[in-house]
This record gives C-alpha cells, sequence and structure tokens, in this order.
C-alpha cells in the first residue's frame, strides 16, 4: 500500500514513527513550511529562522538517505497557506493509498489531522510519538483517582519505570529531589562559560534573509542568529552543557544575573521540542557523567527532573485536559498585556532584562519566565489568554503543549490547583534575593509603600486580598493571609491604594 508521510516542524527526528516502515519503492513524505503555521502569532524572528532551518536541514538528511521527498518552501512562488493545501497538491500529484502523520504536538493541529480522512477520502494513520517517555494510557492510569495531579509523584514512578538514577529498589543518595540545593542565590565572582553558537551556513543565511524580509516587523532580532540546526549540531550542544556548565547548574539554576542569559543553563529545549535531541539521550548523559563522577547529583537529578518529570509531565496533563484547559481563569483576570511585554520600556529593572534578553535571544531561563515575567502577570492580573499567546510568540522552545501548563497552570494559576498547590506569587524580596536586578532599579525593593516602592512589594499583598474568595483556604498561604491579617487598617489602604494607582498607570 503506497503511503504519504507528513513529517510536520516538530517532529524532525530520524527515528520518527511516521518514518518507520518506509518503503522506498512506493511511499513518500512531505514536509512543507506552512504561512498559516509561521503566523499564527507573531513568532520571534529567531524562532522562525530556527524552525525553517532546522527543516531544511533534516528535509536535505532524508534525500541523502535516498527519501523520496516532497518540500513545499514559504518563499516559493506560490507557498502553501494552510497544511490542508499542501496535502492537496501532494495527493493530486502522487494519489497515495493512505496518509500517515505522527501524533501532532499541537491540540489544534490534531483537529485539522482528524478531518483529513473525509477531506481527501483516504485512510489516516495517525501514530504514537515514540520520542516520548510517557504514553497517555500510563498517564491516564497514574492520574485515574487522585484529587490532584502534583508532577513529583509522577517523576518518582517515571524513575522507576525507567530505571533513571536508581540504586536498586531505591533512588541514587536516598532520596528522590535535590531541589532544595538548588537554590543558591548568585555571589560575586561566579563565571559563565559562552554558549554554544554554530555559525549560520548557507542554509540559514538564506532563512535568516526570507525572514528578515517577510517576519522582520516581528518581536526580536534576527541578529546573532548561533542556534544549532542539525541533530549532530544539537548533540555536540549537549555535551556542552554537560562538560562545562551541568556541574554549576543545580545549586544556580534558579538565580538571576543582569547581562548574564546564558548562565550554567543547557539552553536545549528548543532542540528537544523541535525532535533534534531525543530526552532518553540527554537523560542518559547526565547519568553517566553522574556514575562517571563528573558532575554531583543534585545538579543531575535537577536536569533529569526537568526532562523526565516535568517536560513529560506538562505533555500528558495538556493532551488530558484539552481543549478545556486552555479557556481556563480560575481567577477570573482580565486586564489587557502591558505593552512593555513588547518593548521592555519599563522602569522596573527586572521586567526590562527579562524582556530585553527575550528580544535579543528567544531565550529566558525558567526562574525569569516563571518568578519575574509570569509572576508579575499574576500579580497585576493580566488575562491568561493574552499571557500565553505572548509565551508562545517570543520563545523558540514554545509549542502550546509545553507553553500552556507552564503558564497557565505553573505561572498564572488559571487552573486553579490542577497543576500546582498554590499560585508562585511572590514579592521583592524573592526577586531581590534570587537576582542581582534590584541594586539597579528605579525603585526601591525595601521600600513596601510610596512613590518610589518596589510594585512586587504592594502587588502581592493586593493580589492575596483581592484574591481572598478563591486563595483563602489554600493551606499553603495560610501564613502569607496571617501576615496579612496582622497589618493595620492604615498599611491595608495604602497597599489598596498603591496598587490601585499602579494598576491603573499600567493600562
Amino acid at each position: 500500500m503506497s503511503s504519504l508521510r507528513l513529517v510536520l516542524g516538530d517532529q524532525l527526528s530520524a527515528d520518527i514513527s511516521s518514518l518507520e516502515d518506509y518503503d522506498p519503492q512506493q511511499d513518500w513524505v512531505l514536509m512543507a513550511e506552512v504561512r498559516s503555521e509561521l503566523g499564527y502569532v507573531p513568532h520571534h524572528q529567531k524562532k522562525l529562522i530556527f524552525v525553517l532551518s532546522a527543516m531544511r536541514h533534516f528535509a536535505q538528511s532524508l534525500q541523502e538517505a535516498g527519501v523520496r521527498l516532497i518540500y513545499r518552501r514559504a518563499d516559493a512562488p506560490q507557498p502553501p497557506a494552510f497544511f490542508t493545501e499542501a496535502l492537496a497538491d501532494a495527493i493530486d500529484e502522487l494519489q497515495p493509498e493512505r496518509l500517515i502523520v505522527t501524533h501532532p504536538g499541537e491540540y489544534r493541529v490534531l483537529e485539522l489531522v482528524k478531518g483529513w480522512q473525509a477531506r481527501f477520502g483516504l485512510p489516516v494513520e495517525i501514530r504514537e510519538d515514540s520520542r516520548f517517555l510517557c504514553t497517555a494510557a500510563e498517564f491516564n492510569a497514574w492520574a485515574e483517582g487522585r484529587k490532584s495531579l502534583r508532577m513529583e509523584f509522577f517523576y518518582r514512578e517515571m524513575r522507576q519505570r525507567h530505571r533513571v538514577l536508581m540504586d536498586g529498589g531505591q533512588p541514587v543518595g536516598g532520596q528522590w529531589n535535590y531541589d532544595a540545593e538548588n537554590r543558591k542565590p548568585p555571589r560575586g565572582g561566579l563565571e559563565f562559560p559562552a554558549p554554544f553558537r554554530i555559525p549560520p551556513d548557507a542554509i540559514t543565511q538564506e532563512v535568516t534573509a526570507f525572514i528578515e524580509t517577510q517576519y522582520g516587523e516581528n518581536f526580536g532580532s534576527s541578529e546573532d542568529f548561533h542556534f544549532a540546526v542539525t541533530a549532530a549540531q544539537a548533540k555536540a550542544a549537549l555535551a556542552q552543557f554537560i562538560s562545562e556548565r551541568l556541574a554549576d547548574f543545580g545549586s544556580y539554576q534558579d538565580a538571576m544575573v543582569q547581562g548574564e542569559p546564558w548562565m550554567f543553563h543547557a539552553h536545549i529545549g528548543l532542540y528537544l521540542n523541535a525532535g533534534l535531541l531525543s530526552p532518553l539521550h540527554c537523560i542518559e548523559a547526565a547519568e553517566t557523567a553522574y556514575r562517571a563522577g563528573q558532575t554531583p547529583l543534585n545538579a543531575v537529578e535537577g536536569f533529569i527532573r526537568q526532562i523526565l518529570g516535568w517536560r513529560e509531565y506538562v505533555r500528558r496533563l495538556y493532551w488530558r485536559t484539552m481543549p478545556d484547559y486552555a479557556a481556563l481563569n480560575y481567577l477570573d483576570a482580565t486586564r489587557p498585556l502591558p505593552d512593555f511585554y513588547w518593548t521592555a520600556a519599563t522602569p522596573m529593572n527586572c521586567l526590562h532584562h527579562c524582556v530585553s534578553e527575550t528580544a535579543q535571544h528567544a531565550y529566558a531561563h525558567h526562574i525569569q519566565r516563571l518568578m519575574v515575567l509570569g509572576n508579575f502577570a499574576l500579580l497585576a492580573g493580566i488575562d491568561p489568554s493574552a499571557v500565553n499567546a505572548w509565551f508562545l510568540s517570543v520563545y523558540a522552545d514554545a509549542y502550546e503543549w509545553v507553553e500552556l501548563p507552564n503558564v497557565s497552570g505553573m505561572a498564572l494559576f488559571a487552573d486553579g490547583g490542577l497543576l500546582a498547590s498554590k499560585p508562585y506569587a511572590a514579592g521583592g524580596n524573592y526577586i531581590n534575593k534570587m537576582s542581582t536586578y534590584c541594586r539597579d532599579c528605579h525603585y526601591s525593593v525595601a521600600q513596601k509603600q510610596g512613590e518610589g516602592a518596589c510594585p512586587f512589594n504592594y502587588l502581592y499583598w493586593d493580589f492575596l486580598a483581592r484574591n481572598r474568595p478563591r486563595l483563602g483556604k489554600n493551606p499553603r498561604l495560610a501564613l502569607a493571609y496571617r501576615s496579612y491579617d496582622r497589618m493595620g487598617d492604615a498599611q491595608k489602604k495604602a497597599i489598596a491604594q498603591d496598587s490601585a494607582d499602579f494598576l491603573a498607570a499600567l493600562s
């Protein structure tokens, strides 16, 4: 039976399930740079360059391996506007007997795929994405009957199932989680290795010119593009991280240093999510480094937890709860997204630098995203749909399956606690402890109220006060509410007034 096999732009893996049992005598592979996908949100220019360059390099590798490939480019005289259009042309030309595609990463794309059998009159086979380590059936079996779906317990089960960092039936080192050892604030004298860099080759240069011409008004900069765009390059980036940064990653993974966007982080999320890196390869490489005595356990466990625990967990939570999850707004947040999320024009130094570096690199590490950008959106009551659209637009590693649970669940508590046990709300003290931003800020983190006070300080208490009907019974917030209740009426009034004035000016 002849097959047309569609490979999507985030499925750039040689062992992707849609290519299994490929028959060079009667099968064809289709890849397409679809204009609707390039523009459904205003993607960062570097994200577009990365995706298109990685797709073209992957297509080249398929052709070199003898795969019969149809590749539709976005810069062609008549580029495909939609997946359906690219498929229709290929089906008319090739007359295949069936379509094969690996399960898409995003709900909206899966809904399109489900309509293709009726649209084209051909059987459509949707195959499991075997690059992930937890199937839907496994996750649903774990989740069944649980009142809350806490990642920590899921992570422990994944460690046991895949025999990762285990000594017999017990975790290496005697405990499952070393997060308490991974919260060191930045200190003077830290030196950060340079990030992995690949000079743009001819393919990447051609893509860059196209993006600058067609999408040059999008957020961010195309300058200094240095990401890996092939599987071999991505593996080299991983190897550099393990040899040069992993040892210090654990201790300082929550720290933020002004002017140092890369620090000790891995910067491989975009390669994992596009398919250039295998999660199992990353996990095995890190564990091998630990077993060889090259890296401490707290660093390796923290890195593995992000991949085997968090990444697998949010993907499965996404597919278990969609499409309803995207509309959740438990705290009824409705404020529009402030312009400074696009312009970085704010006197709040932490936000200014996080947005500026995002614009420059299409990257910010997880604490910048959660505890600065996400935390402000939470405290200010910004509409989750607007915040999600921004995060999906600006980061090179952003796809809805990973972005939505992290933003709506972790950062904004819009799911009411399905993912997190409490809102990750914090005042200026947290940012001051974990970063170097506050020393150069227009506002004073030591000042709690009044003109010149750090807005995070009074917005934190105002957030708790106005959301008390929904959050007041949360046991993990009991201490914070007791502290608020001990305040005098004048202090509470000042908090409310400072917050109202600031938010009015923000609008």
